[in-house]
């Protein structure tokens, strides 16, 4: 297949990555910034530049930036695309983008789906990007109203051959919320933790719970601001959630409760072996 990639950052040029290294398909990509655009064609992470021309002939599009810019790009090239043609987003939110995707897809003839690779590092940009970035990890897709079998199951080999070792299909309103919660709430809760200023002097009194809570906090601010605001419902919902459970562990404290505090701390680790 000939394979367009617009946004050749860390997801971008990964999926570029992973797609040469099956050999199997024709890869051209693009973006804005010309020094990346160049690195991705001297390590022949792409074939080619993507271009208004050879759009038109690609057979699977993956649209790699933030989702402001992603609905942007549909739009304005929504005539470019073959009518079997399938694009594909790589936004961490799905409502602001399918919402607006999908009547544009049904006028012009071409499929969405909505795409979210669970892969990441607190490192972003081409350069920190590499082949094996999907290993083992979760695609989830959001084929809203898209009821050929045909067209799900080639995205589903798709993505299995790049590597993901499991295809979840949700729901734009199902993905935010769980996603809310997995991902969202995390990175808030690094970026808020790193804040102590203990964390001036934690040097020689810290190891791998340190590193894991505040692993996330080195992060796109850009990007994460309009994540976090596109999902600022069932955000805002898991932030109160968390508020109120570390209240009761406040509480436990000041109160010096042992039993409390112990009872709260064994509900903690029931949950943890219950979900894994």
């Amino acid at each position: 297949m000939k394979i367009g990639i617009t946004g050749l950052g860390l997801i971008g040029g990964s999926m570029a990555k992973a797609i040469k290294e099956t050999k199997e398909h024709t890869v051209y990509g693009y973006d804005t910034d010309e020094s990346t655009l160049l690195a991705a064609e001297l390590t022949d992470a792409i074939d080619g530049m993507l271009s208004e021309e050879n759009l038109s002939e690609c057979d699977v599009v993956i649209v790699s930036l933030y989702p402001e810019a992603t609905v942007d790009y549909i739009i304005k090239n929504a005539d470019k695309f073959k009518k079997d043609c399938i694009v594909f987003d790589c936004c961490g939110v799905k409502r602001a983008v399918c919402d607006r995707i999908n009547p544009v897809a049904k006028e012009h003839g071409f499929t969405f789906i909505g795409g979210h690779p669970m892969a990441g590092t607190q490192f972003w940009g081409f350069v920190s990007s590499r082949a094996s970035l999907f290993k083992g990890a979760s695609m989830i897709l959001t084929p809203c109203g898209i009821s050929d079998i045909a067209v799900l199951d080639k995205a589903k080999h798709f993505f299995l051959s790049l590597g993901f070792s499991e295809i979840t299909f949700s729901s734009p309103e199902e993905h935010d919320r769980i996603i809310a919660y997995t991902s969202q709430l995390a990175h808030v809760v690094s970026s808020a933790y790193v804040k102590s200023p203990s964390a001036e002097v934690r040097k020689g009194f810290s190891a791998g719970s340190y590193k894991d809570m505040t692993r996330v906090a080195k992060l796109n601010e850009e990007m994460w601001t309009e994540l976090f605001l596109e999902n600022k419902d069932n955000l805002a919902f898991e932030i109160d959630t968390l508020i109120k459970n570390l209240q009761q562990y406040k509480t436990a404290l000041e109160n010096a409760d042992s039993e409390k505090l112990s009872s709260l701390l064994t509900e903690g680790k029931a949950k943890k072996k219950q979900v894994g």
